[in-house]
């Protein structure tokens, strides 16, 4: 059984050319801490990709925005397996797509917000605990 927490408002998964620097809105963002926001950014020989709040979404990007972003509560220690198969898992079953990127402290899912009743359902139904900015019912 999982702690996630719903974060508030939309997200975008982002791409950018390989290489590309970070845009400054989003260093900016991600220095000032805010809670219950999150930006990552990988870098591949292939892309860069980026998972922002929808309004930080870099305008030369390839954006897909409309999703919603929660974090497994933690910190998980890095030596526990399963983690994303215990969320994945019930969401795969439920049908519901999902991008999930991993810190090292713990782990986070994204799912689109047209299926995040469908999302919430499924994960409850697995047993996992929700809380955060979960749409009233």
């Amino acid at each position: 059984m999982l702690d996630l927490d719903l974060f508030p408002g939309e997200y975008a998964i982002c791409r950018l050319p390989a290489g590309s620097g970070v845009p400054q809105p989003l260093v900016d963002a991600a220095a000032s801490g805010k809670p219950g926001q999150a930006v990552s950014v990988t870098w591949t020989p292939y892309e860069t990709s980026v998972m922002c709040p929808a309004e930080l979404a870099p305008a030369e990007a390839t954006v897909e925005p409309g999703w919603r972003c929660f974090r497994v509560v933690g910190p998980v220690n890095l030596t526990l397996t399963g983690i994303v198969a215990a969320f994945s898992v019930p969401l795969a079953e439920a049908r519901v797509n999902i991008f999930c990127f991993s810190t090292y402290d713990t782990d986070y899912l994204l799912v689109n917000s047209v299926r995040l009743g469908e999302a919430i359902a499924a994960l409850s139904e697995a047993g996992h605990r929700l809380s955060g900015d979960l749409p009233s019912e």
